[in-house]
């Protein structure tokens, strides 16, 4: 992936980075290309590489775990506050993406996309459970702390006790507007 991994050490910095807004989002590309052939009908992706680095499809998949990490590395080692993780994963990129405040805050008028996070819910990350089209996790075996309870996007209940019950075709584009950017 790239960037690479880095050093131990690093981590802390990026944190305090984090937490005194010399970063204000985190994110992931992800890149759920699978490792074997044949996972959910996808083709060998990974293995691509073997002989000849250049081929290897770059990223990780990491969508679905990023609040999770973010809220167990993050609230619950108190390196940044409930508040900052709302702002760093919800609030920010709303307002980077141009899409606020219809997104990124819970007000009249904006959409009504809201995440009812247990705090107390421990769980094991592991491709066995996750929801990603991919058949390995970066993060196999982590014990977090803190899961989205239930999850409503415009104010309709789409996930609930790790349920998915979307419909299929109602997603909704949303036109980015310019970024609200802090001076």
């Amino acid at each position: 992936m790239s960037p690479p991994l880095r050093e131990r050490w690093h981590q802390d910095e990026l944190w305090k980075g984090l937490a005194r807004n010399d970063l204000q989002v985190v994110s992931t590309d992800h890149c759920p290309f699978c490792m074997n052939e044949g996972y959910m009908g996808q083709p060998r992706q990974k293995q691509l590489g073997i002989g000849d680095f250049s081929k290897i499809p770059n990223g990780a998949p990491g969508v679905e775990t990023r609040m999770v990490l973010l809220y167990d590395g993050g609230v619950v080692q108190k390196r940044i506050t409930l508040n900052r993780w709302v702002e760093v994963t919800s609030t920010t990129p709303a307002k980077i993406m141009g899409m606020f405040p219809k997104k990124g805050t819970i007000a009249v008028g904006s959409d009504a996309d809201i995440v009812v996070w247990d705090p107390r819910t421990t769980s094991t990350i592991s491709a066995k459970t996750h929801h990603m089209r991919v058949d390995y996790n970066p993060y196999e075996g982590r014990r977090v702390k803190g899961k989205a309870a239930v999850v409503l996007s415009r104010g309709e209940i789409i996930v609930a006790k790790d349920e998915f019950l979307g419909k299929k075709g109602r997603g909704k584009f949303i036109k980015r507007g310019s970024p609200l950017l802090q001076t």
